[in-house]
């Protein structure tokens, strides 16, 4: 780190009864920084959870390789003699968290009177330092261990753990991935971590059932391998990040994963229940995609999303979230498939149904929804449209042909590379709607949006949308007021990126001022001052 924190003042009567502030706090731990390691030098340092945990990025001075550095305080020798005591102690003390409450509220609620009835393990220890042997208390016993300041950074999507006794990856939102130094020194000690962290979410990990797929507390998402029978160097992890926030088409349109202009075709398409599907690649960003162009669905529609693990997050007020199950035992009773809850779905009469990705029979039900006059998106795994129709066609899914054009756009996400970039010297990767494409057939698919790789640009082409010309029919407007109406639209979005209202319930907000009454919004955003 490259900077110095002042120290602060003693403990005082106050302090002990009113709590200390962070500020308070940071200043008297006098942060004095961290050295890199040798033959790295530092790129940048940001808090995760200050004034305890840093992150800081630094690169080899030879290999140019990049390496992410998580920096705690350390405790001293008479605060870990209290931490293991206190540790101890918790471990009988704490009681389950109270229906409908969450396991850090019911810490925090159950910790001040613990400490109270234990008065003698921090009674030489400054009160202000009891402060970092509650912050490892936390990290260790609700939290994550080791990997918890992980938790905290808002850049990081994905943490992966490859055995014991190897250094963990992460794929970081500036840097890609990246390695760290954090690594489990045993066996022993992953297989402990993993079945902690499994066990809480109630659910069940061993040597017999290895493979484990689950949703943490906060909705993130854990991969298991477990033990060395299906893979030789050990327990390995993934866990996915659930962001709290999630990206908006306004979010898309800011990283010029798409322009304005598409964002209003896609807007008017989830406007009128078009139906559309998501392709691309594995971490091409299917699901942020599609969590977007969800937000843009009317405020007032009837949502119901089926997914294997929860990673749809909308405002909607009226939407239902459902989730698959697997069996218990070898004969897999109690098993709730996709195809079940997409079959459930449609008796509840829902104007749009979501499916997280289809890859089975599921997809089959759902093109029967789509028949009947409801809206669907969905994400699938294909390397291009006409992959993506392919596989559609063929078993598991065996949709037929002549209702194939029932699912009218396919959009082409892939993580692209972009050119290098010369100030800082390293490559930037950015994710792109590369092709939007409408389907008319198996053998008919016409392009709307393409992106170009060498001008970085999109070549829009929606004067030849046929999905357009017909929902300005159904609509019994004239095909120059439907592209009158995407122009507004378009101007909206801009102004809306223009003053960076991105939050997924400011967009949501926006959107219904737009339904309840777009000629005021369309004069409100063209009134700077306003917003």
């Amino acid at each position: 780190m490259h900077f110095k924190l002042k120290p602060g003042g003693k403990n005082t009567k106050e302090d002990k009864e009113e709590g200390i502030s962070e500020e308070a706090l940071i200043g008297y731990l006098d942060i004095e920084g961290w050295t890199v390691p040798e033959g790295y030098f530092e790129v940048e340092t940001y808090p995760l959870k200050p004034p305890f945990s840093y992150a800081t990025i630094a690169q080899n001075e030879d290999t140019a390789e990049y390496l992410y550095s998580v920096n705690e305080l350390i405790l001293k020798k008479e605060e870990a003699a209290a931490f293991n005591k206190m540790r101890n102690i918790l471990e009988y003390a704490l009681k389950a968290p109270k229906d409908g409450e969450s396991l850090t509220h019911s810490f925090h609620e159950q910790m001040p009177r613990i400490l109270n009835d234990h008065p003698k393990v921090f009674r030489n220890i400054p009160t202000i330092e009891t402060k970092k042997i509650q912050y490892y208390l936390e990290r260790d016993i609700i939290g994550y261990g080791k990997i918890d300041p992980l938790m905290f950074d808002p850049y990081i999507e994905d943490i992966s753990c490859n055995g014991p006794r190897k250094p963990m990856f992460l794929w970081h939102r500036n840097y890609e991935n990246i390695k760290t130094n954090i690594l489990f020194q045993n066996e022993e000690k992953l297989n402990n971590f993993i079945m902690r962290i499994v066990h809480r979410a109630g659910k069940h990990v061993s040597i017999a059932f290895p493979i484990v797929d689950i949703t943490l507390p906060g909705k993130h998402r854990l991969a298991v391998s477990f033990g060395t029978e299906i893979t030789p160097t050990g327990t390995n992890f993934t866990i996915r990040k659930f962001r709290k926030d999630p990206f908006t088409i306004i979010d898309l349109i800011e990283n010029e994963t798409i322009d304005e202009t598409i964002a209003a075709y896609l807007w008017l398409l989830m406007e009128t229940k078009t139906p559309l599907m998501v392709i691309g690649a594995t971490g091409a960003g299917k699901t942020t995609a599609l969590n977007a162009i969800a937000c843009l669905i009317r405020p007032n529609y009837k949502i119901i999303t089926v997914e294997e693990v929860a990673e749809i997050n909308l405002p909607h007020e009226n939407w239902s979230s459902t989730i698959s199950r697997s069996g218990f035992g070898v004969e897999q009773e109690g098993e709730i498939p996709l195809f079940d809850l997409v079959k459930s779905a449609v008796r509840h009469r829902p104007d749009i149904i979501i499916v997280g990705e289809v890859r089975g029979e599921e997809a089959y039900v759902l093109f029967q929804a789509l028949s009947t006059g409801h809206g669907g998106v969905c994400t699938m795994h294909a390397e291009d449209v006409e992959a993506a129709v392919q596989r559609l066609t063929q078993p598991p899914m065996n949709i037929p042909a002549s209702i194939i054009p029932l699912m009218r756009c396919a959009i082409m996400v892939k993580h692209v590379r972009k050119p290098l970039f010369v100030k800082s010297g390293k490559r930037l990767s950015s994710r792109k709607f590369t092709r939007i494409s409408e389907i008319k057939g198996v053998d008919t698919i016409q392009d709307v949006s393409v992106w170009n790789a060498s001008s970085d640009t999109f070549q829009n082409n929606l004067s030849n949308s046929f999905l357009l010309k017909r929902i300005a029919k159904d609509l019994d407007m004239s095909n120059k007021d439907l592209m009158q109406e995407l122009e507004h639209r378009r101007r909206v979005l801009l102004g809306m990126t223009e003053h960076h209202i991105r939050g997924f319930r400011e967009v949501n907000n926006s959107l219904n001022k737009y339904h309840q009454n777009p000629r005021f919004l369309f004069e409100e955003i063209s009134r700077t001052e306003s917003w």
